[in-house]
């Protein structure tokens, strides 16, 4: 009917502006949406990803919203997400009586609500192993949802809303190699080309080489603009003599933002800054507002942009999981393993030398963490665990290589699995890949005299050292 109506435009003599026409060919991705009701289990952001891997958008909200919003929210189906394992985090909590009167398919996950057996087609307890068949025949059956949600057309929607949003204008984003910033500045560069200018922050603390591949991905090969600050210096000069973790981080949030805010000074006409905001933090920062939260981690993530910064947001990942992001980029061209890469937190290698940061500590924990990912690469494990890194432990220890004696620093590698990063489990690596990275790291690194393996799980360890 779009493409119809379009031609029919185009014969009259009227010439469709680039936003009319996207706006007019992209397939309405929310028409079809499920309602996620969150009664505090652990579980509702996997059931809520279960949902959209299935093709079909869902949002998350309390188990309490109002009335209105629920009848507003015009869901072809509604998932109530349990945990009766779990203390609720009110007495006795029940969804508002909406939800059972609208006349939409319902599931509950985790237990038996009062009166819901009458209007549910499905009830069941959170099984990884059955879980996904649920989730996906509700949506897929019982709402008769078409599973429109792909990556495809997350991106022309996504491209739609950008072109509307900014028009002609200029737009900044601070590109800091991570996941999510790549995949938006790769997505803006397909919307809006050369109105995107990126500035890249190279504090010193990446992993190694990480600051030119960034400049080669994106500023080479695909030609967006960006704008590489060389600030290793400066930070090394205010982390001096810093040992406290919470001061470290402190310290690179603030002066990431003040280099950003210098970088954007001298731009001119910029009217948009663009960020990486993903689904999981609209979630947190909802439950934070309505103390709805039951566990919310301290986050590693370079520190906020100043209130004062007279921009307007550009947020084209709001509504996506991380999961979902990765295949965005994928979607987009970006390499798969630049895209799937594991996790790494904002400050960088500054939450992984303990202690004080110091330049040679950093340049041995970039080399340690090259040789550990690399075996790990060749080995087939690197996908097979969710998180992989090495730290810096300031102590010194004797160790004999090439028949010298050696008094030099430890390094501890970290491997773990997890789900959802809440709890974790260390990696079971066979022993001979750990004794070939040990080998390595000791041999090829003169600093270096011995190598521990962390075989800590989360609870009670956290995955990161600091």
């Amino acid at each position: 009917m779009n493409s119809h109506l379009q031609g029919e435009l185009q014969k009259s003599g009227y010439n469709l502006t680039t936003r009319e026409t996207d706006l007019m060919t992209t397939p309405d991705i929310h028409a079809e949406r499920i309602l996620v009701l969150d009664f505090g289990s652990e579980y509702t952001q996997l059931i809520a990803r279960k949902v959209r891997s299935a093709g079909v958008y869902c949002e998350v909200h309390p188990f309490d919203l109002d009335e209105a919003a629920i009848r507003a929210f015009n869901a072809k189906g509604i998932i109530l997400s349990c945990d009766p394992d779990a203390e609720p985090l009110v007495a006795d909590p029940q969804p508002v009586a909406a939800a059972y009167q609208l006349d939409v398919p319902l599931l509950s996950v985790g237990y038996e609500h009062p009166g819901l057996p009458a209007v549910a087609r499905r009830i069941g307890a959170y099984d990884d192993s059955n879980t996904p068949a649920l989730v996906e025949n509700f949506v897929l059956q019982d709402c008769a949802c078409q599973g429109l949600w792909t990556p495809a057309n997350i991106i022309e929607d996504a491209i739609a809303k950008v072109r509307a949003q900014v028009g002609e204008r200029q737009v900044l984003l601070g590109l800091s190699g991570g996941v999510d910033s790549s995949v938006v500045a790769a997505l803006l560069h397909r919307a809006i080309g050369d109105q995107l200018t990126c500035v890249f922050v190279d504090h010193g603390l990446m992993r190694l080489h990480e600051g030119d591949q960034v400049m080669r991905m994106f500023a080479e090969n695909m030609g967006v603009k960006v704008i590489r600050v060389d600030a290793e210096q400066r930070f090394l000069d205010l982390l001096k003599g810093v040992n406290d973790p919470e001061e470290k981080r402190k310290i690179i949030g603030r002066t990431f933002i003040e280099v950003f805010d210098e970088e954007s000074a001298k731009l001119e006409g910029i009217d948009f800054l663009a960020q990486g905001t993903i689904y999981p933090d609209i979630i947190e920062s909802v439950a934070i507002k309505h103390g709805k939260a039951r566990v919310i981690k301290s986050h590693h993530n370079v520190g906020g942009l100043p209130e004062d910064m007279k921009f307007e947001l550009v947020e084209p990942l709001k509504e996506l999981f991380k999961d979902e992001v990765r295949k965005l980029g994928v979607e987009l061209g970006l390499p798969r393993e630049m895209v799937y890469r594991h996790p790494f937190p904002g400050p960088g290698l500054g939450v992984r030398i303990l202690g004080e940061i110091r330049k040679e500590y950093a340049d041995l924990l970039r080399q340690a963490d090259h040789i550990f990912i690399e075996e790990l690469r060749a080995a087939g494990w690197y996908d097979k665990t969710s998180q992989a890194f090495a730290v810096f432990v300031p102590v010194r220890s004797v160790g004999v290589v090439n028949d010298q004696r050696r008094y030099a620093w430890v390094i501890s590698l970290r491997a773990v699995e997890t789900i959802d990063f809440m709890t974790a489990r260390w990696a079971h690596l066979p022993y001979e890949l750990i004794e070939k990275v040990s080998t390595r790291i000791i041999t090829e690194l003169e600093g270096i005299s011995r190598v521990v393996y962390d075989v800590s799980s989360k609870p009670p360890a956290t995955i990161e050292w600091e």
